[in-house]
C-alpha cells in the first residue's frame, strides 16, 4: 500500500478511461471518500492500494469495461498479479476460475485499479461473476449485491468521473457485514494478514463517520432519512428488514471485549483512510457510538413504524 493524493490518482483515471466511458465509471472506496473529504484531509494523502471503478448502469457496464480494459493495457497499464492469477484467463478458463480487471499504471505497481459493476437486479443476493472478453484475455467483472447503493446519485467530478456519496458507502458495508466473519484479506493489510475483511469494511464505515463529523458535527443525524430513501428505492421490497439489521456488525465489532476486532479496525484505518489523522482507539470507539446514535438508531425506528 502507498499514500496516494486522491485528486492527483482520480486525474490519472479519467485521462486514461476513454472518454466515452467516463460517464460510465463511479469510484467507490477509500479513494473516493478521500476526495469528496479533500478539505478535512486538508490535501494530505490516504493510504491504498486500490482504487475500485464501479461500471454503472450495469447494461453499459460490459462494453464499458471491455474498451476500459484495453485502452489501459494499450496505454502500458499493466496486469496486477495475485497468488491465484499469474495471468489472464483464456476462452477456456472457467467463469469462477478468472482473474478480475485489476491494472497498475506504468511503472507504479504499487497501487491499482479495479473494475466491478452494480447487481442485475434488487433480487441477486449473491456475487456474481459476468465474463469480460478482450485481446489481452478473459476477465470476469464482478458485482455485489449493496453496490447498487454505490451508484445512487453519484458526486461528479470535474474530471469526468464520478464519485460514490460516502454515506450510500457506509450503508452498503454497514449492510454487507451483520456479523465479524472470520474470512482474512486474501492479499493482507498493510503488513498484516491477519485482518477480516468484516473488520477492514467497517473500519472505513467508522473513519467515513468521523470524516464526516470534522466536517459538520451533526453531519450524522442527516444520514437516516437519506438511508431510508435510498433502501426504498433500492430495495423496495425488504427495506425495513435491512433497515433493522443495518447496525448489527458494527454493535459486535464495539462490545468486542478483547478489541481485536476494534483493534483491526483501527489498523486499517490508521493506515488507510486516515493514514494522515491516525484516531486512537478511545476515539474510534466514541466515533461508532454517535454512528449508532445519530443515524443506525433513527433508521431502525423508521423501520419500526407502519404505516
Amino acid at each position: 500500500m502507498r499514500l496516494v493524493d486522491p485528486a492527483v490518482a482520480l486525474q490519472e483515471i479519467a485521462d486514461a478511461v476513454p472518454t466515452a466511458c467516463r460517464k460510465h465509471v463511479i469510484i467507490i472506496g477509500s479513494l473516493a471518500a478521500g476526495y469528496y473529504y479533500r478539505d478535512q484531509l486538508k490535501g494530505m494523502a490516504v493510504r491504498t492500494k486500490d482504487a475500485d471503478c464501479l461500471l454503472s448502469p450495469r447494461v453499459a457496464a460490459l462494453k464499458a469495461g471491455i474498451a476500459i480494459a484495453e485502452e489501459l493495457r494499450d496505454a502500458g497499464w499493466e496486469f496486477k498479479k495475485t497468488k491465484g492469477h499469474k495471468v489472464p484467463g483464456t476462452e477456456d478458463t472457467p467463469d469462477a476460475e478468472l482473474p478480475a480487471v485489476r491494472l497498475s499504471p506504468p511503472g507504479k505497481i504499487e497501487w491499482f485499479i479495479e473494475l466491478l459493476t452494480v447487481p442485475e437486479s434488487p433480487g441477486d443476493r449473491g456475487p456474481r461473476w459476468t465474463r469480460l472478453k478482450t485481446k489481452y484475455g478473459d476477465f470476469v467483472l464482478p458485482s455485489f449485491r449493496f453496490l447498487s447503493l454505490a451508484n445512487l446519485d453519484p458526486v461528479a467530478t470535474e474530471m469526468g468521473i464520478s464519485i460514490a456519496r460516502p454515506e450510500m458507502m457506509a450503508l452498503a458495508n454497514l449492510l454487507e457485514h451483520p456479523e465479524i466473519k472470520t474470512d482474512t484479506m486474501s492479499g493482507g493489510f498493510a503488513d498484516r494478514m491477519d485482518i477480516k475483511r468484516s473488520n477492514k469494511d467497517l473500519g472505513r464505515v467508522l473513519a467515513i463517520a468521523r470524516l464526516a463529523m470534522g466536517r459538520d458535527e451533526d453531519a450524522l443525524q442527516s444520514w437516516p432519512a437519506l438511508w431510508k430513501t435510498a433502501l426504498q428505492d433500492r430495495f423496495p421490497d425488504e427495506w425495513r428488514v435491512l433497515a433493522g439489521r443495518a447496525g448489527q456488525g458494527l454493535r459486535v465489532l464495539l462490545a468486542n471485549e478483547q478489541e481485536q476486532d476494534l483493534e483491526q479496525a483501527l489498523y486499517t484505518c490508521a493506515n488507510g483512510l486516515l493514514a494522515s489523522k491516525k484516531p486512537t482507539l478511545t476515539q474510534l470507539r466514541i466515533t461508532g457510538g454517535r454512528l449508532l446514535q445519530d443515524a443506525i438508531k433513527p433508521l431502525e425506528a423508521e423501520a419500526r413504524k407502519r404505516a
